[in-house]
């Protein structure tokens, strides 16, 4: 049985996939597999992939007949790895030498569900450092008590997959797969569901991790109809918030964040089709009316007047029949 699986979804990232593939390479050891997950790519994605199972030891190579987006790909790679630990890597990101190591040392020593760490951002030649907004390193703590507060930036709003390491225990609980489906915004109920089931988690000031912003085929950058999974994904945190037993102290934070991430893309509604972007603003007034309206009314109370004014305008739009019945 493997220490450690490394599960890694690739989809037509040929202009990146040898990098990251290299990156893997220099964190080879007997105990750690990588799960390289094909996700039905059109481009030269799935010849690279080929050679990789052939020349990087301990590859495993899982091939999509159909593309399922990146939470499908994940799953698919959760069910396929036998790690006692698992993490994850984008196919057009990289990890530092010898970055797997530390990382496995690290979550042996603290012995929790889940440790989280800090990663490096890179736009073009830019590099910035990102930590997980936790200020207490190395300390095993309840993640729930690392959800709140709710108007600051807290663990579940940086909700990075790759930058962690989980125990197989939390596969185990039916804790670690994703939202099968989901487009985009498929990090935001798996770390919810994280912090609110799983019993301990950690942060340490690891980096190693180099994540690529700015790719011009990734999600973030295209403005079609996939980007408007964020409203399933939302929903799904408000659910399952609201049926906690701390709902009461909960809900205001997943309703701040889920707001947030709204006035995101509403301010910049200019990049998305005609089409798309008529969707997304009827697909928000009805989200904002499904919400606990008094717990929305504090949380635009509190919100600069720029946003709350965003939210309010998109509150009061018309929604279409189609949004009412789904």
């Amino acid at each position: 049985m493997p220490k450690l699986s490394v599960i890694v979804p690739f989809y037509n990232v040929q202009q990146y996939a040898s990098d990251t593939l290299v990156s893997l390479r220099a964190n080879t050891r007997d105990d750690v597999e990588f799960i390289l997950v094909d996700d039905c790519s059109t481009d030269a994605t799935s010849d690279i992939l080929a050679r990789a199972e052939r020349q990087l030891p301990g590859a495993v190579l899982v091939r999509h007949e159909k593309n399922g987006g990146l939470a499908t790909a994940r799953n698919t790679g959760i069910d396929t790895a036998r790690g006692e630990y698992l993490t994850f890597l984008d196919g057009d990101d990289w990890l530092a030498p010898g970055y797997l190591p530390r990382l496995l040392a690290a979550a042996e020593e603290l012995g929790c569900d889940f440790v989280r760490t800090d990663h490096v951002q890179c736009t073009g030649r830019a590099r910035s450092i990102h930590r997980v907004p936790h200020g207490r390193r190395a300390t095993v703590m309840n993640p729930r008590e690392a959800i709140l507060p709710a108007d600051r930036s807290t663990s579940v709003d940086y909700a990075y997959a790759w930058a962690g390491i989980y125990h197989r225990r939390l596969v185990d609980r039916g804790l670690l797969h994703f939202t099968d489906g989901l487009r985009t915004a498929e990090d935001r109920p798996w770390i919810w569901n994280l912090h609110l089931r799983a019993d301990t988690f950690a942060v340490v000031g690891l980096l190693g991790v180099y994540y690529r912003r700015g790719v011009a085929s990734s999600l973030t950058q295209i403005g079609d109809v996939r980007q408007l999974d964020f409203i399933r994904a939302f929903d799904q945190v408000l659910e399952e918030t609201a049926r906690d037993p701390e709902a009461d102290r909960l809900l205001p934070k997943a309703v701040r964040t889920y707001c947030a991430v709204m006035t995101h893309h509403l301010g910049s509604i200019e990049r998305f089709e005609p089409a798309v972007a008529r969707k997304l603003r009827s697909l928000c007034a009805a989200a904002l009316r499904r919400m606990p309206q008094d717990v929305l009314a504090e949380v635009m109370d509190s919100m600069d007047v720029r946003r709350a004014s965003v939210l309010r305008r998109a509150r009061r739009r018309p929604v279409a029949a189609w949004t009412v019945a789904a």
